[in-house]
């Protein structure tokens, strides 16, 4: 496999802080990388150094870079100019002709799922905002494609969407991202840059779960080597002070190799100081009522609606317990927030909350964070030297450190923070009152994977009740008692886990079958929980067959995406796209019931 770019001893650094040094590795075609590593460590600067839109300070990158496509977290189109046009626009210096860019718009429109191609960029939502600029870089056809924090300000359909684009991709790519399970379902490899590691980064050949586990062994190997260098120093000074007898005699080889060893473990020791985590622990009041949080059938639309947001929704809340909401970009999550922050009233329905109750409120948009104060005065809204945390004093320096901030930020105004800065400051401040519920809009946003994980522990911990909105399927997983899914078209419903969830969506766009077809249905997950049968050996002789007409399909309907017809006409070319993107999952599938009936022939012959 052919190396797209190699860096060579590359370091990078703005003012005094080194974001990384001496950076060695290769990149091949047709890998797929997911970037990962704490806030500030510098993954978006180094694709802009990959792209060759920055120059490193020592070092070199070795490769042709023409074909690397940069996706960056903020989406900036003309907002004047329609979705079309500004692909049109994506394509105008490529050495191709008008025939070859016109297919490429109109196929690059058809995967995107735009029906409207005249809907100028104003008045796109953020989700489709960043749908449009992924759609551009796929129409550019990249070598390799850069992308950073994609998942940003899409809602579980466009996630989804990104996630099957990435996976049938015949491009490399390098995704940074802090959605987990993102980056499980389309990397192949994971790679970590951090200041923690001797080489400057740990990757692996693996998905992120695997990732996970590797760097838990290796990051507690690490710790251990410092613990027996530090114990084996410990008696080289021993020996190194002796008396003037002893110093006389002893061997210089000795000596030096004490100096190592001590050279050494300052090494570890340094990196290991940089594995620190956030400190986030919630406080509750300790309240014992059974009944925080009791709504009832609440229902809420707006005007303009045909459909209510959400109606008949009723559940309530108890210490210990927590509460997910998720949905689409419009579907309520929002309105149901603010109702439930006494914001607005709903049209249906009651709310009844506990006696005296108290709520703290991450707010998703930061409202609550004036941009012209310092970072002293924001992380200690009462003032003065200290702040009172759990009826402790802290002082402000030591407060800072706990929420990964050097005592020189303490002067910074609060808009020259990064995103990620500005939610530990939210967090640092939801810490210091006691509350019976969490309420939490979007607050895994921005959040590196490091803080994440404290995160859900904190949550996990929490005595009181929590709501969290957010689409990090990983995180939810973990901490939601319930996932409450509010889909304009099946209405609001609860759910165990987001498996619950997709399998709820993809049985609601299937055609509704007979009760034969159920009943045939089961008597074929009955039939695979036996043996080898004369069936499955039927099955397994044919096909072959069958998957050769499945990619005899793919071919006809890729070859369709090409017709001039086709290509004039974008809600035509959204049909063959999604009728393609179906054809292809059946040919998987049907190779994934190949090695099924395999393994069940190879088990009975055994």
């Amino acid at each position: 496999m052919s190396v797209l770019f190699s860096l060579n001893q590359v370091s990078k650094a703005y003012g005094d802080d080194t974001l990384f040094s001496d950076l060695t590795l290769d990149f091949k075609s047709r890998e797929q990388l997911g970037l990962i590593g704490m806030n500030g460590s510098g993954k978006s600067t180094l694709l802009k150094l990959i792209k060759g839109m920055t120059a490193p300070d020592q070092g070199e990158l070795i490769g042709k870079t023409d074909r690397f496509v940069y996706l960056s977290q903020q989406d900036k189109f003309d907002p004047d100019k329609s979705i079309e046009t500004i692909l049109y626009d994506a394509l105008k210096n490529e050495p191709i002709d008008d025939k070859e860019r016109h297919k490429r718009v109109n196929q690059a429109l058809g995967k995107g799922k735009f029906v409207d191609t005249t809907l100028l960029a104003k008045h796109l939502s953020g989700g489709w905002t960043k749908r449009l600029a992924i759609t551009r870089a796929l129409c550019m056809k990249p070598d390799l494609l850069l992308l950073d924090e994609p998942t940003n300000h899409l809602d579980i359909t466009g996630i989804l969407w990104l996630e099957k684009m990435l996976q049938t991709a015949l491009f490399s790519f390098i995704v940074v991202s802090h959605d987990r399970t993102f980056l499980e379902n389309v990397c192949a490899n994971i790679m970590e840059i951090g200041k923690y590691y001797a080489q400057g980064y740990f990757k692996i050949q693996g998905q992120y779960i695997k990732f996970e586990k590797e760097r838990e062994k290796f990051l507690i190997a690490q710790q251990k080597k410092q613990a027996s260098l530090a114990s084996k120093m410990r008696r080289e000074d021993q020996w190194l002070q002796q008396g003037a007898k002893a110093r006389s005699t002893k061997a210089k080889y000795r000596i030096d190799q004490a100096e190592k060893l001590r050279l050494e473990l300052a090494s570890l020791k340094n990196r290991n100081k940089h594995t620190e985590k956030l400190g986030i622990d919630f406080s509750a009041t300790g309240r014992q009522t059974r009944k925080l949080l009791q709504a009832h059938n609440l229902k809420k639309s707006f005007i303009d609606q045909a459909k209510p947001l959400f109606s008949n929704l009723t559940f309530e809340l108890g210490p210990g317990f927590c509460l997910g909401v998720v949905g689409e970009n419009g579907s309520g999550k929002s309105t149901l927030i603010s109702i439930l922050k006494k914001n607005i009233e709903p049209d249906e329905g009651t709310i009844k909350w506990a006696e005296n109750l108290r709520i703290s409120i991450f707010d998703q948009n930061r409202t609550q964070l004036n941009p012209e104060i310092p970072l002293r005065e924001a992380l200690n809204p009462a003032g003065g030297d200290s702040v009172n945390y759990k009826g402790r004093t802290v002082h402000v320096v030591t407060w800072a450190k706990r929420f990964l901030f050097m005592p020189d930020q303490l002067d910074m105004p609060i808009k020259r923070l990064s995103g990620g800065e500005k939610a530990r400051i939210i967090l640092a401040n939801l810490m210091l009152e006691p509350c019976d519920i969490l309420l939490l809009d979007e607050p895994t946003n921005d959040l590196d994977i490091l803080s994440l994980e404290v995160l859900e522990q904190s949550i996990q911990e929490f005595a009181g009740a929590v709501i969290i909105v957010s689409h990090d399927r990983y995180l939810m997983d973990r901490v939601c008692h319930k996932i409450l899914y509010l889909d304009p078209n099946l209405g609001a419903r609860f759910y165990k886990d987001f498996n619950q969830i997709l399998t709820s969506r993809e049985a609601a766009q299937e055609p509704v079958k007979t009760s034969s077809q159920k009943k045939t249905g089961r008597k074929r997950v009955e039939k695979q929980k036996l043996s080898f049968s004369y069936k499955d050996k039927y099955e397994l002789e044919h096909i072959e067959e069958i998957i050769l007409e499945g990619e005899a399909l793919v071919r006809e309907l890729t070859e369709k995406v090409q017709e001039p017809q086709v290509i004039k006409d974008p809600v035509l070319m959204t049909q063959v796209c999604s009728q393609l993107e179906k054809a292809e999952s059946k040919v998987q599938e049907l190779y994934s019931r190949w090695e099924v009936l395999e393994d069940k022939k190879t088990a009975s012959e055994k």
